[in-house]
Parts: C-alpha cells; structure tokens; sequence
C-alpha cells in the first residue's frame, strides 16, 4: 500500500510518510460552486418491469396505488427528493412513437419492444402518465427524443404538444385528451446513443442531425428547452471533439455513458456472488469515471473555456448479468453493499466535477440494473444503492466546499490504484456542512481526522451503511439486511472531528 494525497481539484499518486490516521482537511471558507440537484437523477426506460409493475399499475389493480402508480413505490421516491428523470429510453426512445401513448388507454396501440426481450407493450403509459408523474413528484421531466426512427416534424410536434399554450395544432389534441395546460419541460435530449442503437451514425452526421432536429424544437410560451446531444460511450473522446467542432454552442450540454462492468460480451458476473477481488476491481472500474471525465472535460474547454456547455452523464451504475429465472432481455439485477459503494464514490465523483456536470442518471430506477427499488407484484424492496442516494440527498443543491485528502491506497487488477477513503463535503443552504465517508476496505477500519478550516461546529449527527458481508443484499423475506443506522462515534475538538469509520461503510455526517 502507498499514502496518497488527494486535493479538491487533482489526484496525485505518491508516497508519503506514512501516518496512523487518515485525514481530511476541509475548506469551509472556498466553496463557490453549487452542485446541481440533477446530479443526483434518475433514470426510467421502458424496459423489463421498470415501468410496468414497476412505476405502473394502472388505477384498477389490486396493488395499492395512487392514480395508477404505485403507492410503495411513488412514496419511495418522494422520500428521495428526486430533482430529474429521464424517459422513455434509453435505447427504446429511438424506436418510441410518442403519438402511440395519448389519447384513451383502452384505444392505444401495442408495440414490440425489439430492444428488450421483445415484449409487448400496450403503451398504457405515455405522455401524460410520465410528465404527470413528474410533476406529483415535484422532480423536472428529460424527455429523450426519437432520432433514430422518427422524424423532425414527429419530434417538433411532441414539443409542441406538451408546451404551447396558444391555439396551436397540437396543444388542441393535449386538450381532447385531458390536459388544460401545457407542462413545464425543460430538458430535451435529441436522440440517445447514436453511435449505436440510436443509429449507428458517424459523429459527423449525427452533428448535423442534432443541428436539424434542435431547430424546429421550439421554446413555446416561456418553456426554455435544455437540449441535450447525444454524447459518447465512456472513451470514445473523438465523438466529443466532432460535436464540440460542430455543433459548439448550438447545444446546452452533452451527455456521456459510463456503466461499471466487466465486458460486453460473455457473462458480467453475478451481483451477489463475488470475491474479494472482484469488489476491489469494481471500486478501480468505477472510479475510473473521474479520469474518462476529465479527458472528455479537457476536449470540451478547447472551444468552450467557460463551460456553456454541460456534461450530462445520464446513464452509469452498475451493469451484470440478469438474475437466473428472470426474463432474459430485461436486465433485472440484484443490487449488493458493492452497488452502495459504486453509487457513493461515483457520486463524490461528480460533486467535485460540478463546474462541468450538470446532470447525472443513474441506470435504473426500478427492476433493471442498478436501481433503487425492487418489485415482485405486491412486494417491495429498498436497495442498498437507493439508502446512499437518501443519505446524500442534502448534497442537492449546496456549495461543494474543496477539500485535502491523505489516505492509504492499493493496487488492484487492471494496473489501476484506489484510495482506501472517499469523500466529499458541502454547505447546505441553511449553513449545515455534509460530509460523506465511505471507507472502500473489507477488513480495516479508518481513523479519521477531519479539520475544519473557517467553520465552528458545534453539533455532529451522522448515518452509516454497512453490513456483515459485501455480498449482502435486500430481498422480499429480507427487506432490512442492508440499511442505514445512527452512528455517533464522532469526537469534536478546536475544530477538528475524529472518527473511526468501520471498515466497508458508508458514513455521512451532518455538522451544526
């Protein structure tokens, strides 16, 4: 192992003398940047049981709801002060026809989802369901345009029909079909992964595209559009490049996919079943994602130094293999204290890149991926990955404050180095400071000395996530094995915190 320093701003690997304790030295006095409350977004796409079964039920089902969503579910995310989510896709936006989601439910059409599984979708879940949704939680709406297989005009007129308020073609057809008033929706991305299932295109011609198709997306009536272009897959910098050179500041941001996982091809490895080395090679996978977002962000300031232009990450998490007995196509996974940690140091991540990063989607929000619930008709499950975004929920929208870190490190496989300790801090709007903590060993716990530069505290609280084993998870005749406790063992004095934080855990304090 080596003592590594880790600043606010850069990562240096270097050895150090080494010292008994871990320390962090926080900056209370610098912090000038806000971080945005979509970095914390979710993602839901039409695939496996994220929507159906998962979000919806319909008004007539058996399963306690609330207008047709789950009430379980709906209360769940109300509790997580959800800022963003995305919709319809994902790769199923590309082949989504919003025409075939309006209207009476009973009238719609069935469509095939070639995507995923090739299930059969009665799309009793459209427009309205989604951006009404949005709005009983209190979170902003990204639509994903169909770029793909739709047309200007089909996409031109999907805007038009959820924000004009004039006597407009398409605001009369919202109005047929029940809505008075248009719906706020701010952010629009224009097409998704079109590099690949999205089209397959060359960054040139999707460049023009995005110029095409971003034109006749109107701001109507005071809606303002943030149009988002698709943007590259983790470490394809040229497709960046192409678009800045192209496209410049005809676009308000850019999105990137970053997903942790082993391959795409073969098997990806269970989400409960690992060793060891495993655990510790996700934690050097994952947080590679600093270094891919620092190479995309440099390509970016070339033609953009004062970063006009957003990075959007709105897909990441966690990707492996489908639960034996589970559909396959719909990519149900269970999600371990592993997944916990991905979310935790993916996030420190980001608050520390939020002069850049304006919005980030984990993938997915319920039943796929790395999701923060999970249903099995009745039943319903919080994950370990949905207790850290909780705890982390006071970073939305405060000052992230710089900071020092010295911490041990390790080499894993792949020739990458991780520190032992991730962290980040902030000020929240009524002047309390956040920290998270997430000690990334499996065996030794961390003493940590945290020194408070220019702040008086005078309170500390705090919440841990841990567990006996890594591999531990949440099912349905197991809802509590993985979730947040009181953790008090925190000594305040002259401004300085020590703490011992338990090896594998998740900590986040709370400082008054």
């Amino acid at each position: 192992m080596k003592r590594i320093l880790i600043s606010s701003l850069f990562a240096l690997s270097m050895p150090l003398l080494a010292q008994e304790n871990a320390t962090i030295n926080i900056h209370a006095n610098e912090g000038k940047q806000i971080i945005y409350k979509e970095i914390y977004g979710q993602f839901a796409e039409h695939l496996g049981t994220c929507i159906y079964g998962g979000l919806w039920v319909g008004e007539n089902s058996s399963i306690p709801n609330i207008k047709g969503y789950r009430t379980d579910v709906f209360n769940a995310l109300k509790n997580l002060h959800v800022p963003v989510l995305r919709w319809p896709g994902g790769c199923f936006a590309d082949e989504y026809h919003w025409t075939d989601g309006i209207g009476p439910r009973d009238q719609r059409p069935k469509m095939q989802n070639n995507n995923w599984g090739g299930t059969i979708e009665n799309n009793s879940f459209g427009t309205h369901e989604f951006l009404n949704l949005c709005e009983m939680l209190g979170c902003e709406p990204y639509i994903s345009g169909n770029v793909g297989s739709g047309t200007v005009e089909e996409l031109a007129k999907w805007v038009e029909y959820m924000t004009s308020a004039g006597d407009t073609p398409m605001a009369k057809l919202r109005r047929q079909n029940g809505r008075q008033e248009p719906w706020h929706v701010k952010f629009l991305g224009v097409g998704n992964e079109s590099w690949g299932c999205g089209g397959n295109m060359r960054p040139e011609y999707y460049a023009d595209l995005y110029r095409r198709y971003s034109t006749y997306c109107r701001n109507y009536d005071g809606n303002n559009l943030y149009k988002i272009a698709s943007g590259a897959s983790d470490y394809d910098y040229t497709w960046t490049k192409t678009l800045m050179d192209r496209v410049g500041h005809r676009m308000d941001g850019i999105s990137l996919h970053y997903y942790t996982v082993t391959g795409w091809s073969g098997s990806k490895g269970s989400a409960t079943k690992f060793n060891n080395d495993d655990y510790y090679w996700t934690m050097g996978k994952c947080l590679e994602i600093e270094n891919v977002i620092k190479k995309h962000c440099d390509i970016m300031d070339q033609t953009d130094p004062k970063k006009q232009t957003g990075l959007l990450v709105d897909e990441w998490g966690t990707w492996w293999d489908e639960e034996q007995g589970t559909t396959r196509g719909h990519l149900y996974q269970q999600n371990a204290l592993r997944d916990a940690f991905v979310a935790a140091l993916t996030l420190n991540v980001f608050n520390k890149h939020t002069d850049r990063i304006r919005m980030a989607n984990i993938a997915q929000v319920v039943n796929v991926l790395q999701s923060m619930i999970l249903t099995n008709d009745k039943q319903m499950v919080l994950t370990p990955t949905y207790h850290v975004f909780e705890m982390y929920k006071g970073f939305q929208d405060a000052t992230y404050l710089p900071l020092d870190l010295t911490c041990d490190s390790m080499s894993v496989r792949g020739d990458r180095k991780i520190p032992l300790v991730s962290t980040s801090a902030a000020k929240e709007k009524n002047g309390n400071i956040i920290i998270s903590l997430a000690n990334v060993s499996l065996k030794n716990s961390e003493d940590l000395t945290i020194n408070l530069q220019g702040a008086n505290v005078q309170k500390v609280t705090g919440r841990i996530l841990t567990s006996k084993n890594i591999t531990d998870f949440n099912d349905f005749d197991h809802p509590n094995v993985v979730e947040p406790t009181d953790f008090n063992n925190v000594k305040i004095k002259k401004g300085e915190l020590k703490l011992k934080v338990p090896a594998k855990s998740i900590v986040v304090l709370e400082l008054k």
